[in-house]
């Protein structure tokens, strides 16, 4: 800390005291990475003793995005959660939001910032923020990730800051944070392309709220991602193949446009022939997260730069960034996620999205976040933010899962995210359709004769032959019978 401490150093077990049962706790974190690690587990062993003496003890918890095991895998081990927003990851904390023992908020990641400010969620009685160093006049310098942390520090009525040993100091050469007021007293935000910088390296918190540090040594729990698969190096060179061909024809710039690319493992394949792709030129990412794959190709030279409001990537790919911030420090900007996130800049910068998908309608609608349009997975996270207001849109998906019993491409998406409107390209291991300018009906022979699986389309094709004729041909009947099927029989297509 620099200057003179005036905050007292508590254990956990002592921070955590502070918080009582049916308080909103909101927690650092965008992914992972910078989450708040030491005060969630002590919350977590004073759940458990508290229900062992048989007296109630959940809580209200918001994060950035997901959090991983730090704070949902703990918290839901120990049963002390009651609400939950905005996004989530953890399998535990899924099947208890499943079984409807936990109420859970899914919300666009951008608006929480503003949601918190006009007090559509409640008041936060305690906010826990990772940093790794916290001055006497309040400004608080956060460790691998910016998501919601300002605004929590901001709008908490009390503040817990975890001082992590394990970051680098020199990780606030990366941010660039800045909090928009509530409307209408907002001027335009002058990000221009994807590396202006137009804030300061630092969170503000009134030290009157802050409770105490708390000191941490424990690593992020990012783990790396697995290689990519075959299903996803074909989802790959669909996507290079088209955006070549874009450039070529005129409708995407020679030095090609921002890319964002979502959180998981077919993304990461994609970003990594991307960067390995001759034809492709250097290029820039205004996205949400930074994975591992950035990484390298950033140090290739490759990727221009990227803006971001994390870092979900490896522990030793996080120590890569530090180990060279010389080099790093003008290539990455983390930013809070409304600017990461916000739908004008994404449009100004004319962003390319790549996101992933659980399930495409024949139309173009896509389900990203529930199974059998009931049972969610995570979330919609900021993939609506960006395939609503993207220059390009595409949505990726391997065409089949479960060694064929399930087809990404269904006649109708029981629970859509993403509407026909929002996505322009489709692309799965076995093809891309290109959505643009296309009638439902053409739309639904693209999809079906480029991105279904052979296994589905002669089904598929007959169901649109076989429906009800207009604008959108359906059988209200048949229209969620692979879904049905799924349920009773373990497969879409029984035999």
């Amino acid at each position: 800390m620099t200057r003179k401490n005036i905050y007292p150093i508590l254990s956990a077990e002592e921070a955590v005291s502070f918080i009582r049962n049916d308080s909103t706790v909101a927690f650092s974190g965008f992914s992972p990475a910078g989450a708040a690690k030491a005060a969630p587990a002590a919350l977590a062993k004073f759940a458990k003793q508290e229900h062992e003496a048989g007296r109630p003890f959940k809580l209200r918890i918001l994060t950035g995005a997901s959090s991983g095991k730090s704070v949902d895998g703990e918290l839901a081990t120990a049963n002390a959660v009651s609400w939950r927003a905005p996004y989530q990851s953890e399998p535990l904390l899924r099947k208890q939001i499943n079984r409807q023992e936990v109420e859970y908020v899914d919300i666009h990641l951008s608006h929480v910032p503003q949601m918190l400010a006009y007090g559509f969620l409640g008041k936060i009685d305690v906010s826990v923020v990772e940093a790794t160093e916290i001055t006497a006049d309040g400004r608080v310098y956060l460790t691998s990730s910016i998501g919601a942390s300002p605004t929590f520090l901001k709008y908490a009525d009390k503040v817990i800051v975890e001082i992590n040993l394990q970051h680098s100091p020199r990780l606030r050469e990366l941010a660039d944070i800045i909090v928009v007021p509530p409307p209408p007293h907002r001027d335009p935000i002058l990000i221009h392309d994807a590396m202006t910088r137009i804030g300061v390296p630092y969170a503000v918190v009134n030290p009157d709220k802050v409770l105490g540090i708390v000191i941490n040594d424990e690593p992020d729990h990012v783990g790396e991602f697995p290689s990519p698969d075959t299903d996803s190096q074909r989802i790959a060179g669909h996507l290079v193949e088209f955006l070549l061909n874009e450039m070529k024809v005129g409708r995407i710039p020679r030095t090609l446009l921002p890319l964002q690319a979502g959180v998981g493992s077919v993304a990461n394949g994609v970003m990594a022939a991307l960067g390995a792709h001759p034809d492709i030129p250097p290029f820039h990412m205004y996205s949400e997260v930074c994975q591992d794959a950035m990484v390298d190709i950033m140090a290739s030279g490759k990727l221009l730069g990227a803006s971001a409001t994390g870092l979900s990537i490896s522990w030793a790919k996080l120590q890569q960034i530090v180990g060279d911030m010389d080099y790093f420090a003008s290539r990455i900007v983390l930013r809070p996620q409304e600017i990461s996130n916000h739908p004008g800049i994404i449009r100004r910068l004319g962003v390319i999205a790549l996101n992933t998908a659980i399930e495409a309608d024949i139309y173009g609608n896509v389900n990203s976040t529930h199974i059998y349009g009931m049972d969610v997975m995570n979330g919609v996270g900021g993939s609506g933010e960006f395939t609503r207001n993207g220059y390009l849109t595409a949505m990726m998906t391997p065409s089949i899962a479960k060694d064929g019993k399930i087809s990404a491409i269904v006649p109708m998406c029981p629970h859509i995210d993403h509407n026909e409107h929002s996505v322009q390209v489709i692309v799965t291991e076995q093809g891309l359709a290109d959505l643009r300018g296309l009638g439902p009906i053409q739309r639904a022979k693209a999809i079906i004769d480029n991105c279904a699986h052979p296994l589905y389309r002669d089904y598929l094709s007959r169901y649109v032959r076989d429906s009800r004729p207009g604008h959108i041909r359906h059988d209200l009947n048949r229209c969620y019978e692979l879904h049905r099927n799924l349920m009773a029989y373990g497969t879409m297509l029984p035999s």
